[in-house]
């Protein structure tokens, strides 16, 4: 998933436009309109109600002369479905100090890669600028922040599939880190930590016979367990979430599946009973917001646009990755 600030000046909200007319056009959907005060209160409010309140809002400051913030946040093809793409973009927002901004998410549906487009007011209410400095640099880092990928990387992982699964076990949106680059160098300098291995050992020895076994770890110990199984199947491995000293180990690494599971604890539901999100607070504040602000469906009448912006050059040709198969190598 990237993150991109079109640069096209507009004081007119240009991009309301484009995008209602990409929903007239059945190619986009209207998936969130937010903090545009009593416009909210309006059955069908027309693409014009909407430009004309960031445009009230925009003459708190009349000395800003592009007062349009317009961005796209893309998927890799469908890697990311609308609903995952309008909870990131909503979390973006507030990372980039636009939380509190009247903006609408518009998913465009019209090229091989899944979209939103956000469109936003500069000016704040109390006629400040929104903060644009080194702005595309924070957008690459803000998204990063959001699908968790900063979060991950505190971690010692030893593969593709640990790093993947601390983002699943957490609860973040993140599948696709695109610094490749980065996630080589770091699985290459790995080396893994005898030390702790040794205490794990110890641990898992000495508690493994309690019926509460994975969720005395988790809660005493801060050590999640991640089972490996078929549906319906018993687990074929496991893989090990230190997060005391934020390292990922193989479950064969410490004791035998096998050796292990000689005991009286139950591990079908394990998995979900015990997943902690550390990221809790942001992620299901933005999905209840997005639950709770996304507006009924909204007849937007048809428009004529002049302004247009072409996807295909938002998107570009160089972030039309390959999707690489994922071995299971935890």
């Amino acid at each position: 998933m990237i993150a991109h600030i079109l640069e096209k000046p507009s004081r007119t909200f240009a991009g309301v436009k484009y995008n209602t007319e990409k929903v007239d056009c059945n190619t986009g959907e209207l998936m969130l309109i937010a903090n545009f005060g009593a416009i909210h209160a309006l059955n069908n409010p027309r693409p014009q109600d909407l430009v004309n309140y960031l445009l009230m809002v925009s003459a708190q400051n009349r000395a800003i002369k592009n007062t349009q913030f317009h961005a796209v946040i893309s998927a890799n093809s469908r890697n990311y479905n609308k609903h995952e793409l309008t909870k990131a973009a909503v979390m973006w927002l507030k990372e980039m100090q636009y939380g509190d901004q009247p903006y609408l998410i518009v998913f465009h549906k019209d090229t091989e890669n899944n979209h939103v487009h956000i469109v936003s007011s500069r000016v704040c209410k109390d006629g400040k600028q929104v903060d644009r400095d080194y702005e595309q640099v924070r957008a690459v880092r803000c998204i990063n922040k959001v699908l968790g990928y900063d979060f991950a990387m505190q971690y010692r992982f030893s593969t593709q599939a640990q790093f993947y699964l601390i983002l699943e076990n957490q609860g973040f949106l993140g599948r696709d880190y695109l610094d490749e680059k980065k996630l080589m160098k770091r699985l290459g300098s790995h080396m893994p930590d005898k030390v702790r291995i040794a205490e794990l050992k110890e641990l898992f020895f000495t508690h493994k016979g309690n019926v509460d076994f994975v969720q005395l770890m988790h809660t005493k110990y801060g050590i999640d367990l991640i089972f490996h199984s078929a549906e319906g199947k018993e687990p074929y491995g496991y893989t090990v979430i230190d997060h005391a000293t934020k390292q990922v180990f193989k479950g064969s690494e410490i004791l035998s599946l096998k050796y292990l599971l000689n005991n009286s604890f139950k591990y079908e539901f394990l998995n979900d009973s015990v997943s902690v999100n550390i990221n809790e607070y942001l992620l299901n504040e933005a999905i209840t917001y997005y639950a709770e602000s996304t507006p009924e469906p909204i007849n937007i009448r048809p428009v004529m646009i002049s302004d247009d912006v072409d996807d295909q050059q938002v998107l570009g040709m160089k972030r039309r990755r390959q999707k690489k198969a994922r071995t299971n190598t935890r």
